[in-house]
């Protein structure tokens, strides 16, 4: 054979432009049908997070008042649970572990209302707005949901 006939049998190496948009296609069409699903799910996230820091916070009222016999005051707050209060005898805290408060996942602190509209004492967050009411991740969380 001659070299002639050799260079005319080497074949090319590549993707042809039709293949590379039939990939690029597939993959547009993949980011549209997995990417809403997975960024419902962050905020989704976000909401139970409010919900187990919400329980663990009532729990710490719970210890609080059998030590003292009583719930922090509305004067108090949720500070009680971290520093002891002057009027709190029997106080054997801190009742939450941390050096400070948690603030919820929009950096919010949790509000605490004693006597609560829905029980003794209600700890909620108001949401990613941070006003009341709202859906979605703006839905107030609290303690009486959970």
């Amino acid at each position: 054979m001659s070299s002639t006939t050799r260079s005319t049998r080497i074949t090319r190496r590549g993707f042809t432009l039709i293949e590379l948009l039939v990939v690029l296609a597939i993959l547009g069409l993949l980011a549209g049908l997995v990417g809403p699903r997975v960024l419902s799910q962050l905020g989704g996230a976000k909401t139970k997070t409010v919900a187990v820091q919400v329980r663990d916070l009532e729990q710490a009222a719970d210890l609080f008042r059998l030590d003292v016999g009583r719930f922090p005051t509305a004067q108090e707050g949720l500070d009680a649970l971290m520093s002891q209060p002057a009027s709190a005898r029997g106080w054997n805290g801190p009742y939450l572990r941390g050096k400070t408060l948690p603030v919820d996942p929009w950096s919010n602190p949790y509000r605490y209302t004693v006597p609560g509209r829905h029980g003794e004492i209600d700890i909620y967050s108001y949401g990613s707005d941070n006003a009341e009411g709202g859906s979605g991740e703006a839905a107030d969380v609290g303690n009486w949901q959970l």
